[in-house]
């Protein structure tokens, strides 16, 4: 069965597309990647093609597997509603969740909000 070549174009889409969501600008990324936003921008626009340790790290900082670069949109599967459009705050939010490392970090993060919430 064959299978659909991804292109670093389509790559580069996926990041542009996740690092929008996240509300980081290409100069954020970059800082996380270790690389220049220039070099972001080359990447998103698909001039650049990207090697296994840099695709590694912008996963990384995108929070998602590496494998999400490769996958294609398949035709005539329900999708899921796009998400709501999140305020500011909910990306920044999201964004700091996303930089913590440490599990226990996390889980106090999440144990403030909800109970927060509940006020």
């Amino acid at each position: 069965m064959p299978t659909d070549i991804i292109t670093t174009r389509e790559i580069g889409e996926a990041i542009r597309r996740r690092r929008k969501e996240l509300g980081l600008s290409q100069e954020q990324l970059s800082e996380k990647v270790g690389v220049s936003y220039q070099q972001i921008q080359r990447y998103e626009n698909g001039s650049s093609m990207l090697n296994v340790e840099n695709l590694q790290r912008i996963a990384r900082a995108l929070a998602l597997p590496v494998t999400a670069f490769f996958e294609t949109p398949r035709a005539n599967v329900a999708a899921e509603p796009e998400t709501p459009y999140a305020s500011k705050e909910e990306k920044t939010l999201l964004r700091n969740f996303r930089d913590l490392t440490a599990g226990s970090d996390k889980k106090l993060a999440i144990t403030i909000v909800r109970r927060l919430a509940k006020k």
